[in-house]
């Protein structure tokens, strides 16, 4: 059917940021950031496009205040294109090689840069099919470390409950290795005692027997 081939087309694009969709990053530095994508059938004449703060996708030429990079890729053969670019972004991909890499690095970020950034694709071989990534930029004034003594005293206490565990198993074999010694030597004792016992009788036994009848 028609329908369901356009359908499975246009699920073919994707666009993705990486695993984890947020960015922090230091006042007056410099941030990566990271998008991907794939295609099952290949591209022709691909653009791409990231957006700042844009909570929906707008038509091509998008409001320059909206739009912080702009590029074209003719096919896998080639370099993108640019078409417009903020300044202060800069291209660090590659369409060249093993991924099809379009990520962009912002300089000398602001706190007014904090916000969402959207890459967006679009693949005129796949019926011009569009799909989207998001990724959350913050930025500070400095970075915190972070404070690992809960961590750290959690794993201290733990620790020291297993080795609590083990120190009881040790005693308890130890234990149980002097109780059984203990009573195989009182067994030995018994078995020693009994066997006296029957060696004393019977010899009073055989004296007894030997003693010659009275005499009538």
């Amino acid at each position: 059917l028609p329908g369901l081939h356009i359908f499975a087309i246009a699920f073919t694009l994707e666009v993705s940021v990486g695993k984890t969709n947020t960015v922090t990053a230091l006042n007056n530095s410099n941030v990566l950031l990271p998008c991907t994508f794939t295609t099952c059938i290949g591209f022709q004449d691909l653009v791409f496009t990231w957006y700042f703060n844009s909570t929906e996708l707008v038509a091509d030429p998008a409001p320059l205040p909206l739009q912080i990079y702009h590029g074209k890729i003719k096919n896998k053969a080639t370099e993108p294109t640019l078409i417009w670019h903020n300044p202060r972004v800069e291209f660090v991909g590659s369409t060249t090689k093993k991924d099809n890499n379009i990520s962009i690095v912002l300089n000398s970020v602001e706190f007014s840069d904090a916000g969402k950034y959207t890459c967006h694709v679009k693949n005129p071989k796949e019926r011009n099919a569009q799909h989207n990534a998001t990724i959350f930029l913050t930025v500070v004034h400095k970075m915190v470390e972070t404070d690992n003594t809960v961590t750290l005293i959690i794993v201290g206490v733990v620790g020291g409950l297993i080795g609590l565990l083990i120190l009881f198993m040790l005693i308890k074999r130890v234990v149980l290795f002097i109780i059984k010694k203990t009573q195989d030597g009182k067994k030995e004792c018994l078995v020693s005692s009994s066997g006296n016992d029957n060696t004393e009788n019977g010899l009073a036994g055989s004296k007894a027997e030997q003693k010659a009848p009275p005499k009538a």
